[in-house]
């Protein structure tokens, strides 16, 4: 685990660009069971997250088809929200960071770390909104 004030710029990079916090397994729960399509990022401390991640995300719910829903958990620090939303991102391996897409609950789209790390956050973006045209 993660000391709070250690990640909590981290955590506010996303939450102040309008994604909510998933912190227990109810929360991803909930998030999943809506109608429509659901952006789940897990977040981490790692560079790739701060580097391309992050900015690669914001810049991509800035596109004019974004899912209806946004939300986040933080590796590290949510686990109980982390190991949940991992469930649902199976047979994807456990990755962090990474982004899942899902429509109506199901996952439609995946981006895992090794799809993160070394690419520019335009790239990441791109990825993102190809994802966002086909599913949302």
């Amino acid at each position: 685990m993660y000391p709070p004030e250690m990640v909590a710029p981290m955590k506010a990079d996303l939450t102040e660009a309008g994604f909510s916090e998933l912190i227990t397994e109810a929360d991803v729960d909930t998030a999943l069971a809506k109608e429509g399509t659901t952006l789940v990022v897990l977040n981490s401390v790692c560079g790739c997250a701060a580097g391309s991640m992050r900015p690669g995300v914001k810049l991509a719910v800035k596109h004019s088809t974004v899912p209806t829903n946004l939300t986040t958990a933080f590796a590290g620090v949510d686990r109980e929200a982390v190991d949940r939303a991992r469930k649902f991102m199976l047979p994807y391996p456990p990755s962090s960071p990474c982004v899942a897409l899902f429509k109506d609950g199901r996952l439609a789209a995946m981006v895992e770390r090794h799809h993160i790390e070394g690419r520019t956050a335009e790239m990441i973006a791109d990825h993102l909104k190809m994802a966002f045209d086909e599913f949302c």
